[in-house]
């Protein structure tokens, strides 16, 4: 498959047969969500993983989520709770907690986000799935009785919003920094960060993670409606970017959100940048072995889109059908992306412009596809033209040569990429890749393949894709 599979852990996929069948299945990316762990939790499920890449030899790439400002309420009494539309609940700081004698008490210790609230104010629980109204001002900035506009269920710890209302918090937070210490120290790949306004947060991360002493890539989660107004300027600093659909939902208008899926994903491939769509996938699978018929039609609609990875959450990390959510997409996807490939009727031009690198790409997949190669097999030290040739769309597999084992793992959630750690000691870049194609058991004797590398001219000053070759094994 071309599309990539992330898979969030969690109680339900923490044992090492699971999370191998995940990886056979065709999960290449794991999430750890710090939202609801510290890194530290999942020493054990980070070895796992590290023991797994070694056995079967493949990229694993571990991918710590960063928590963001998102407002979250506090420990509830007895969780999980079932609201009924039209029941009370009452919002307020933990220490109002006595005043309420009967219903469903919500502690918030946050002061500054209950300043202000009024009668008909709206209040969002669990990425929208509970919607309740302020109907009762009981004590001033503290405690407020809130009417249940739908029905749902609540647990510790969810996400709160106040659609409408000004919030302004740091986007890099005391526990994300924390949390990123801790994770570059267990040799996390690469760190996704919640809430991106601009680009401006993304160099906030980066330069925490030079004083930690470690940078790896940073995924740009986009939560917020003035990150999609933000997007080129995003771009330039991401590695790669999550189009993170359930707080979108709630912060721009839901009718928009299928059209801004569209646009976040079309950026992303003119910009080189991998794409992920991600919340509510396969949903109805946290409790079902099977998903709904629009779950199914949802993940065809992402990949038919465009996106290069696909993400499960809950799915994985706390449903009861963890690896039959990770086959079934993989499933949605073998049946849909060879009429995504028919309809794009071959690898994507490049927008008019001068950019060398694009036009190689795109004359390699021209090749690839007129020699009937069985794949296209390129050195990238940097990354760069791999993602260049992912973004045309090949129908070929892309086998990405590299010496360095952090692009490989961030090349993980690039479309129809296979990352190999590759460092022979061989000087030209071509050389490496016959090398490769000649020694590797992936290729018959008389298989075509197409090859792409960059070696420096004495004119040039820095690497780039230069060289395109028809090779024959």
């Amino acid at each position: 498959m071309h599309i990539k599979t992330v898979a969030t852990l969690g109680p339900s996929c923490n044992g090492p047969e699971i999370m191998r069948g995940m990886v056979e299945s065709g999960v290449r990316i794991f999430r750890l969500n710090f939202s609801h762990a510290r890194p530290h939790e999942f020493k054990e499920s980070i070895t796992l993983i590290r023991a797994i890449e070694q056995d079967l030899g493949i990229p694993l790439t571990i991918m710590g989520d960063l928590s963001g400002p998102k407002i979250r309420i506090d420990e509830l009494a007895k969780s999980p709770v079932e609201i009924d539309k039209g029941e009370d609940l009452f919002l307020g700081l933990p220490d109002t907690r006595d005043r309420v004698q009967e219903g469903t008490f919500v502690g918030l210790s946050i002061p500054s986000l209950l300043k202000g609230l009024s009668p008909r104010t709206e209040v969002v629980f669990s990425d929208g799935l509970l919607r309740c109204v302020v109907r009762e001002v009981l004590i001033q900035d503290r405690l407020f009785r809130l009417e249940a506009l739908t029905q749902g269920i609540l647990t510790s710890n969810k996400g709160i919003l106040f659609p409408g209302k000004a919030v302004s918090l740091e986007t890099v937070t005391p526990k994300d920094r924390k949390d990123l210490e801790q994770g570059l120290q267990m040799d996390i790949d690469c760190f996704a960060l919640s809430f991106v306004r601009s680009k401006d947060d993304l160099l906030t991360l980066k330069s925490a993670m030079r004083q930690a002493g470690r940078e790896v890539p940073v995924i740009a989660k986009l939560e917020r409606g003035e990150a999609v107004q933000a997007i080129d300027s995003i771009l330039e600093e991401a590695d790669a970017v999550m189009v993170a659909r359930g707080d979108l939902g709630l912060d721009c208008p839901m009718e928009q959100l299928p059209v801004t899926q569209k646009k976040l994903i079309r950026a992303c491939r003119h910009a080189q940048k991998p794409a992920i769509v991600a919340t509510q996938m396969l949903l109805s699978m946290v409790k079902s072995p099977m998903p709904t018929r629009a779950e199914a039609t949802d993940v065809a609609n992402a990949i038919y889109d465009g996106a290069d990875c696909v993400m499960l959450s809950e799915e994985t990390a706390v449903g009861s059908y963890p690896l039959e959510a990770v086959r079934f997409i993989q499933k949605i996807a073998r049946e849909t992306e060879p009429y995504y490939l028919e309809r794009i009727a071959g690898p994507y031009p490049p927008k008019k412009g001068k950019n060398p690198g694009k036009y190689l790409a795109y004359s390699a997949c021209l090749l690839a596809d007129n020699t009937e190669s069985k794949g296209l097999v390129c050195h990238s030290t940097t990354g760069l033209t791999a993602r260049y040739i992912s973004s045309r769309r090949p129908v070929q597999p892309i086998y990405a040569l590299s010496p360095n084992k952090d692009v490989g793992k961030l090349l993980n959630f690039n479309w129809g990429v296979k990352p190999v750690f590759f460092d022979p000691p061989i000087l030209n870049h071509m050389d490496r890749v016959e090398h490769f194609v000649q020694n590797s058991s992936l290729f018959e004797p008389g298989d075509c393949l197409t090859l792409t590398s960059g070696q420096p001219t004495p004119g040039q000053q820095k690497a780039q894709t230069n060289q395109i070759k028809i090779y024959y094994k």
